[in-house]
């Protein structure tokens, strides 16, 4: 064969390699702390994935391992995306926060963006959502509607992200019912469906008639109805199996617009590192159907609630706001920046009870 013939065959040998390589998916991982059937926080990223799926077709790959224990385990499991050639991996539990920093320093060519967390790189983005904007609708319906005044609440961790909701709820509770009091049990994991009963069961004995959770299992849900006149809220996921009673609205996470975008970023070369932290007004957060089993004026005063945080004429740490020690925090009409809401690690005023260290 000629000279020239050899070297027009390698030539269209390398272009078809070419093509083959541009026409390769966009490769996405998912790393899940909890099982995609949680009904809560871990089904909503899975639905944020399907979109993915469903948006870009074959364009994208995607693959995702649930139940990964926050710690070493994760920092295996990342590391072990990024070798099988992930292109944009999504981490997607706090605790995930250091593992995903440490692989990322080893993959510099891999997007990574990490869930509820504020360390970023270069390659690490960071996003979350305004989950207190929820927990503010909440606590105005739960406020209104507990007969006994006694609200509890499951916590998962003592972190800023489950203060702020805790926080929010109880503010909003007081300001339509004075008398309103919080029993806060903390579970220390974010789904063990037995521990977060076990939770549910604990407060409802302490004279609970309302159980608000941040964990991710439907199990309060359960607990509560097994348990008669006790309402509950979908977290993360609405939870509609369980209305119109116990569970009477939720909090839905809705990850899929940014899923979506982050995905296409990566396909258009233009993707950087930032952070995203949006609520109501973006869609981020959603407030599930509030049930009839809700008073007419409760689900109205609701609803305007969540009009006036979508549109911003309302933020939900408005002042005059103390701390639990009593010191001043915000002053009549000052707003909370969102520094010390990210690092929050303090009650307000009302709350009783120590913050677990």
């Amino acid at each position: 064969m000629k000279l020239t013939n050899l070297m027009t065959s390698a030539a269209m040998a390398f272009g078809l390699a070419t093509a083959a390589l541009a026409d390769d998916p966009t490769k996405v991982g998912f790393v899940y702390v909890g099982p995609v059937g949680d009904g809560g926080w871990t089904y909503e990223h899975d639905q944020g994935r399907k979109a993915v799926v469903a948006e870009f077709g074959d364009k994208v790959e995607t693959v995702y391992v649930e139940n990964v224990a926050e710690g070493p385990d994760a920092e295996r499991v990342i590391t072990q995306m990024a070798l099988q050639g992930a292109d944009l991996i999504f981490t997607t539990s706090f605790g995930y926060m250091d593992p995903t920093i440490n692989v990322a320093a080893k993959f510099p060519n891999v997007r990574f963006e990490h869930a509820t967390g504020y360390k970023q790189a270069d390659n690490v983005a960071t996003y979350s959502a305004r989950f207190y904007e929820g927990r503010a609708v909440q606590g105005t319906i739960a406020g209104n509607m507990t007969k006994s005044n006694i609200v509890g609440y499951i916590g998962s961790y003592p972190i800023p992200e489950v203060i702020r909701g805790i926080n929010s709820a109880y503010i909003h509770a007081k300001k339509v019912n004075p008398d309103v009091e919080f029993k806060i049990v903390w579970a220390f994991t974010w789904f063990d469906p037995a521990k977060e009963a076990d939770a549910a069961k604990v407060l409802i004995e302490q004279g609970a008639d309302v159980i608000l959770q941040h964990t991710d299992s439907t199990a309060p849900q359960a607990a509560a109805q097994a348990a008669g006149n006790v309402i509950t809220f979908g977290q993360a996921s609405d939870m509609a199996e369980y209305g119109p009673l116990p569970r009477v609205s939720s909090i839905i996470d809705d990850w899929a617009p940014y899923y979506i975008a982050r995905t296409q970023a990566v396909m258009d070369g233009t993707w950087a590192s930032g952070n995203t932290w949006d609520g109501i007004g973006a869609g981020m957060v959603g407030i599930g159907e509030i049930s009839d089993s809700v008073p007419a004026d409760v689900k109205e005063a609701a609803l305007a609630m969540k009009a006036a945080l979508a549109d911003g004429s309302y933020h939900a740490f408005t002042g005059p706001i103390n701390k639990q020690d009593g010191s001043a925090w915000l002053a009549e009409g000052e707003v909370a920046d969102d520094g010390t809401l990210a690092g929050m690690s303090f009650y307000v005023e009302g709350i009783e009870g120590d913050i677990p260290q």
